[in-house]
């Protein structure tokens, strides 16, 4: 009796040696995303709107610093922890990537996130080459992942740039000395970069919902400015409701909820907890308008 041959398994041991190599499935897969990658990397950073966008995140720490050293500390009260490292911005250079992200967060990255992951899919149906890119025999799913991880590499920079230049700027106006939070609780320099990179990465994470809205959106119409102005909306709307008391406990489920929760970072001993629930709000948004985004562009008849 002949005996049928086994499935070759998704790796396979090479002849001599006991290094793993992929199966040939799944070096094109591989060879296909990088192939996506480096062409969709490729658009985007000789585009004039990654540069101004990246510049005018970079303008911006500089222009607070500038408007800091001018005109010296804000007195006025805060409504967050975050807010109150403006009342202490020219005590030392390190507050300043801090005040950076407060002032950008809210609005200024969630602009340059929307932008980025808006424009995804609809530029290429502006430019008119999407449906010449999908007549090829290239994956839907791959094609938009790739443009997703570019998207959202691209509001990575933008936050380290606001952090980066926040700090470079905040140094050289005002030296560089241990940070004291308006409760007279004094971080050293080397503590106070660990938790800036904290709050970098978190504020990027909080843009996670509204920048995978943009993505769903660019994928169901072919207007960048609907697919940028959808994020840009959705924060909004979510600012307005959370400014609702009446809301109660509902408004914890905002997007933009806990967008500031990095300030938590800054008390003694810090609270982790804020920051948490901030990353685990932001999960079921962004899978569900991921998912959505998926379902829509692979089924969608862009072709006819």
């Amino acid at each position: 009796m002949s005996m049928l041959p086994s499935p070759s398994p998704p790796f396979r041991q090479s002849s001599g040696s006991s290094r793993w190599v992929p199966h040939p499935s799944e070096r094109k897969f591989l060879s296909e995303m990088m192939s996506l990658l480096h062409t969709e990397l490729a658009k985007q950073l000789p585009r004039p709107r990654t540069w101004l966008t990246l510049a005018f995140m970079a303008f911006i720490p500089i222009l607070i610093t500038v408007a800091f050293a001018l005109g010296g500390t804000a007195h006025a009260a805060q409504s967050s922890i975050a807010n109150d490292f403006l009342l202490v911005a020219t005590k030392s250079g390190l507050d300043m990537p801090l005040a950076s992200l407060d002032a950008t967060a809210p609005f200024l990255l969630v602009v340059a996130a929307s932008l980025f992951a808006g424009e995804a899919i609809t530029a290429e149906t502006s430019w008119g080459t999407l449906r010449s890119l999908l007549s090829k025999p290239v994956s839907r799913s791959r094609l938009l992942a790739s443009k997703a991880i570019i998207g959202a590499g691209l509001i990575v920079v933008a936050c380290l740039v606001v952090s980066v230049f926040g700090l470079v700027a905040g140094v050289i106006a005002f030296g560089w000395h241990p940070i004291v939070t308006p409760d007279a609780v004094t971080f050293s320099q080397g503590a106070t970069l660990i938790k800036i990179l904290i709050a970098t990465l978190y504020t990027m994470v909080s843009l996670a919902s509204l920048a995978s809205f943009s993505l769903f959106v660019s994928t169901v119409t072919d207007s960048t400015i609907g697919a940028v102005a959808s994020g840009i909306g959705l924060a909004i709307v979510s600012e307005i409701l959370d400014g609702i008391p009446a809301l109660g406990h509902l408004r914890t489920a905002l997007p933009t909820h806990y967008m500031l929760a990095w300030g938590e970072l800054f008390i003694q001993p810090p609270n982790w907890t804020p920051m948490l629930i901030g990353i685990a709000v932001q999960l079921p948004y962004t899978i569900i308008f991921c998912v959505l985004a998926w379902w829509w562009f692979t089924r969608k008849d862009i072709l006819s």
